[in-house]
């Protein structure tokens, strides 16, 4: 099977143990990100299967429309909002869904709270540059830690905000709200008591049609100047414009966030802000979870090549 891997900008998933997977088949793997449809119908014009990282690599109907011999899709991870599920189907290329794990993307969360409340990626430019100790952080002990969305990482951003003994408060859909008062949480009384009490927000919500812009200037306004909003979820949840005009009003006083919404990024305006911590969209990007992600996808993939039944996202 003619196999094509685009968008691995790492150059890793060569040197996964999971790749010894597709031995046998002709595989294609590319290393940067082509936008321009007829460089990607050239790279794409003889694969019979493509395997998608994440959501990097848009497929739509005008891109199927140039590709004859596309017979599957195998996605790494759930989610597969970059594909065109109709065109799919109309076009006879069957999409498969592979699972994930919420921990790398959780742990990378906590990581961008200690490091903006802490001030760390500045202090260590500053150490190496011969300044010594020219921030004050903010510690997490006894502080409020919000969480929008109270899914499968948002639970476990709350249960290292209660290991750092800090008040967690939780607010998002109905069946949230039940989940976060069963496991002990505090709900808030509105979204909007949830953005003018947290000390850190955090944001867990899937984005979708109902949540695309949920949070714009109205509830960032809310947000105490000494506050911080994370985003490791979806750049899109956020109205366009909205945090880097907030970020400029000093509510929230600061933001983290890992998410861009068109990736990858090579310069943008919220980069510029001195009040912002980024990390170019780690949340997923760690050995083990490249292991599960890509190790289900070959195995999709392989099971669809011999006939078997596989998890079929057009169905």
């Amino acid at each position: 099977m003619k196999i094509v891997i685009p968008d691995d900008y790492q150059d890793c998933v060569r040197h996964l143990d999971a790749f010894s997977q597709l031995e046998g088949h002709d595989v294609t793997v590319y290393n940067d990100t082509v936008t321009d449809l007829d460089e990607l119908a050239e790279r794409f014009k003889d694969a019979e299967a493509l395997v998608l990282i994440r959501e990097r690599t848009p497929i739509t109907d005008s891109l199927l429309k140039r590709l004859p011999k596309l017979k599957v899709i195998s996605q790494t991870g759930g989610g597969a909002a970059h594909v065109d599920i109709a065109a799919c189907q109309q076009h006879g290329v069957t999409v498969m869904a592979g699972k994930g794990s919420p921990y790398a993307a959780a742990e990378l969360t906590w990581g961008l709270i200690l490091a903006a409340m802490r001030h760390i990626p500045e202090e260590v430019n500053n150490l190496k540059a011969g300044r010594w100790q020219c921030t004050l952080g903010t510690g997490l002990k006894g502080r409020t830690l919000g969480i929008f969305g109270y899914g499968k990482i948002g639970s476990l951003v709350a249960r290292y905000g209660q290991a750092f003994e800090m008040k967690v408060l939780v607010w998002g859909r109905e069946g949230t709200r039940q989940r976060a008062a069963e496991a002990g949480l505090t709900v808030a009384q509105s979204a909007e008591a949830l953005f003018e009490q947290a000390d850190v927000l955090s944001l867990h919500v899937r984005l979708n049609d109902d949540t695309r812009g949920l949070v714009g200037a109205s509830l960032l306004g809310l947000m105490k100047p000494s506050a911080l909003l994370v985003n490791t979820s979806r750049s899109q949840l956020l109205a366009p414009g909205a945090l880097e005009a907030a970020l400029k009003a000093g509510r929230p006083g600061q933001a983290a966030v890992d998410v861009f919404d068109e990736e990858p990024v090579t310069s943008h305006a919220l980069l510029a802000l001195p009040n912002l911590t980024a990390t170019p969209h780690l949340g997923y990007v760690e050995k083990d979870s490249y292991e599960l992600y890509f190790g289900d996808a070959f195995r999709n993939l392989l099971a669809f090549a011999e006939g078997q039944p596989v998890a079929n996202l057009a169905s």
